[in-house]
């Protein structure tokens, strides 16, 4: 592992340079730019504020932040795997030509979703700094280990499905089903207080998404460090994820360019 690591630092310069194409080709002749990693959750959280808000009878100035905060980490994470299910076969021509690690491809798109996500993200610092009306230090401290967690997450997300999809074409509308599923199953738009008022609240501790979710909540929205709890059950969720990825990876990296 350490030798192959050092193998996809040293392309390092290939995969910036796929990263920083997507995102061009991405933004080719938008008026906007890159703003819409700004517009697009802000309009989301304004218009589900507007749905939501009156029905679960909660205050804009909690729910805003709280409902922006759940977006941005669902996008990313949604992003990453879907977009991540294309990443090899994306990437054929390159694969033909050169030989080079294969999880430069999905480190590709996930790069790109995490530049929309820390985007995203500073705007929900912003807009619940905003609506309580003050800026806690403790919340870049308690951001600093979630950011690479959830950096490894979508990683080892987007090369599981990935290397799926090569041997299964219909991966990418498998995953959009099973997260669709999951977003109603996860609390994003409705607070997690809500499933426990009725008796749900095990959906809390079976959901995978949702101590993600409470690294980043707690020091956005309260300006509070997760408990230890937190961060270690999501160290153990990525690192099984990550398991399962190198191994799937490592299984067909060698073989892998016969089924594209």
């Amino acid at each position: 592992m350490p030798s192959y690591l050092a193998e996809v630092w040293r392309a390092r310069y290939f995969w910036m340079a796929l990263a920083r194409m997507d995102l061009r080709t991405r933004y080719r002749g938008s008026v906007l730019g890159v703003a819409w990693s700004l517009l697009h959750p802000l309009a989301m959280t304004a218009i589900l504020c507007v749905a939501f808000g009156s029905l679960f009878n909660v205050d804009l100035r909690v729910y805003a932040p709280f409902l922006l905060t759940g977006l941005t980490t669902w996008a990313y994470l949604v992003n990453s795997a879907v977009h991540g299910s294309h990443c090899f076969i994306q990437g054929e021509a390159y694969i033909r030509q050169r030989s080079l690690p294969l999880a430069i491809y999905p480190l590709r798109i996930v790069l790109g979703s995490a530049f929309h996500f820390v985007i995203a993200l500073g705007l929900c610092v912003v807009l619940s700094a905003f609506c309580r009306g003050r800026f806690d230090l403790l919340t870049p401290i308690g951001l600093l280990p979630a950011l690479p967690l959830l950096f490894l997450l979508g990683w080892s997300l987007a090369t599981l499905a990935g290397v799926l999809t090569v041997h299964l074409r219909d991966t990418h509308h498998i995953v959009e089903l099973l997260f669709q599923a999951l977003f109603y199953l996860t609390p994003i738009i409705y607070q997690p207080q809500m499933l426990k008022a009725r008796g749900l609240a095990w959906l809390l501790h079976v959901n995978p998404v949702v101590p993600f979710l409470d690294m980043l909540r707690l020091p956005v929205l309260e300006g509070v460090l997760p408990p230890l709890s937190t961060y270690a059950l999501a160290l153990g969720i990525v690192a099984l994820s990550t398991t399962a990825a190198v191994a799937l990876l490592a299984r067909d990296e060698k073989r892998l360019i016969f089924q594209l």
